[in-house]
C-alpha cells in the first residue's frame, strides 16, 4: 500500500526489529493505526491478544513492549530534535520519564505473576527526529496507539489489580495525546467518542505489513 493511502504514514515508517510474539503484535499494531488511525486500532488489537494463550501476563508484556517503544521514542527525541522550545523540551523529558516509570511498573508485575517480562526489540524511527513538526506529530499518533493498545487488552484482563493499575497507566498516556496536541496547537479532544473500524477491515489491509 502506497503511503499516500495511509492514514498516518509517518508509523509506517517505524521498525520494530524482533521475533518475539509481542515484537510481531507491536508491528501488527503500528500498521492498523497508519492504516486506519491510532485510536482505530483496537479491534485488531482485541482480537490478536486474544489469540494468545498466556493471559495477563501475555498482555502485560504487549504492553510492556509497547513502552519500550514510547520509552526509546522520547529518549532519543530528547537527543536529536532540534527546534523545541524550552517547554516543549521539558514535556518531553516528562513524558520520557513516564514512559520509563510504566516500563519499570509493567516488568516488576509480570515478575510478581510468575512470569518473565519481555525483552526489549530495537526500534527503528526513520525520519521521526527530523524537525520539530515531525516528532510532534509522530508522538501524537504513538500516543494515540497506546491508548488503542490498552482499550483493546483491558477487557481481556482477568485480575482486578492488574486492569486496575492498567487503567492507571491508560489514563496517563491519554493526557500525553492531549498535551502533545495543544503543544501542536490542535483540539485535545476532538472526539466525544472513538470511531474504530471493522475487525476484517483492519486484517485485511494491515496483513501486508506485518511481517513475522
Amino acid at each position: 500500500m502506497a503511503s499516500s493511502q495511509l492514514v498516518a504514514p509517518e508509523l509506517a515508517s517505524i521498525k520494530v526489529h524482533g521475533v518475539t510474539r509481542e515484537a510481531f503484535l507491536i508491528r501488527g499494531t503500528l500498521a492498523a493505526a497508519a492504516t486506519y488511525g491510532a485510536l482505530s486500532a483496537t479491534p485488531f488489537i482485541t482480537k490478536a491478544l486474544a489469540e494468545g494463550s498466556g493471559g495477563d501476563i501475555d498482555i502485560l508484556n504487549y504492553a510492556l513492549t509497547l513502552e519500550y517503544l514510547e520509552s526509546e521514542f522520547y529518549t532519543l527525541g530528547a537527543k536529536q530534535v532540534t527546534g523545541l522550545s524550552s517547554d516543549e523540551m521539558k514535556l518531553v523529558k516528562e513524558i520520557r520519564d513516564n514512559e520509563d516509570a510504566h516500563v519499570d511498573a509493567l516488568a516488576a508485575t509480570v515478575k510478581k505473576l510468575g512470569g518473565t517480562a519481555a525483552k526489549k526489540p530495537t526500534f527503528d524511527f526513520a525520519g521521526a527526529f527530523g524537525s520539530r513538526a515531525v516528532f510532534l506529530k509522530t508522538a501524537n499518533t504513538l500516543e494515540d496507539a497506546g491508548v488503542s493498545a490498552y482499550n483493546g487488552g483491558g477487557p481481556l484482563i482477568e485480575s482486578k489489580d492488574v486492569l486496575g493499575a492498567a487503567g492507571s497507566i491508560v489514563q496517563v498516556e491519554a493526557r500525553h495525546a492531549a498535551l502533545i496536541r495543544l503543544v501542536r496547537n490542535k483540539p485535545p479532544a476532538p472526539l466525544a467518542f472513538d470511531k474504530p473500524a471493522t475487525m476484517d477491515a483492519i486484517l485485511k489491509k494491515v496483513t501486508p505489513f506485518i511481517k513475522s
